[in-house]
C-alpha cells in the first residue's frame, strides 16, 4: 500500500496481515445466528489473519450447537492449515449447504484450530463481533468476516483471482 492508503488509527488493513496466516486469540464476543436460532456464542474464539483476506473466526465446538450441523462430503486443502471438512447447517426445514468448516487434523503450526468451527457469513443470517454485524467477504471461497475496522481491498470478488 502507498502511504496515502494507510489505514487510519484503529483500523487494520488486510494488506498488513502476514503470509503464512497468523492465529490470534480473540477476547471479543462472537455470535452466529441462523433461522432465528443462536448457533454459536463464544468469548473464546480465534481469528486467522492472512494477506488480502478479512479475518476468519474459529469458534470452539463446545460453544456451537453441533446437533444442527451435518458433515458433508466436501473437503478442501489449505496449503498451511491442512484438510478442511464442511458442514451443512439445518434448522427446521431450512438448510444452508456447506455453511461451516473445520480442521479435524490441522498441520502442527495450526493445532490451535483443531475442531474449531468457522462459518461463512454469507451462508447464515447474521454473524456478530462484539455486537457489530459482520459483512461477508465477496466470493464463495474465503469466508472472511468484515467489520468496520477492517479495510481492503479484499481478495475474493470477481477479478481478484490473480492477486
Amino acid at each position: 500500500m502507498t502511504k496515502e492508503n494507510k489505514p487510519s488509527e484503529g483500523t487494520e488493513s488486510v494488506w498488513d496481515y502476514p503470509r503464512p496466516p497468523r492465529i490470534e486469540k480473540v477476547s471479543k464476543h462472537v455470535q452466529v445466528f441462523f433461522c432465528g436460532e443462536l448457533i454459536a456464542d463464544t468469548w473464546a474464539a480465534f481469528r486467522v489473519l492472512e494477506t488480502s483476506h478479512p479475518p476468519t473466526y474459529y469458534i470452539p465446538p463446545e460453544d456451537t450447537r453441533l446437533e444442527l450441523l451435518q458433515k458433508t462430503y466436501k473437503r478442501t486443502l489449505c496449503e498451511y492449515k491442512g484438510v478442511a471438512d464442511y458442514y451443512d447447517l439445518k434448522v427446521d426445514d431450512r438448510v444452508s449447504k456447506n455453511a461451516a468448516w473445520n480442521y479435524p487434523n490441522p498441520t502442527h503450526e495450526y493445532e490451535l484450530l483443531r475442531n474449531y468451527l468457522s462459518f461463512y457469513p454469507s451462508r447464515v443470517d447474521d454473524c456478530y463481533v462484539d455486537g457489530e454485524r459482520v459483512r461477508a467477504q465477496e466470493g464463495d471461497f474465503y469466508g472472511g468476516w468484515i467489520t468496520d475496522n477492517i479495510v481492503g481491498p479484499f481478495k475474493g470478488a470477481p477479478g481478484t483471482e490473480g492477486w
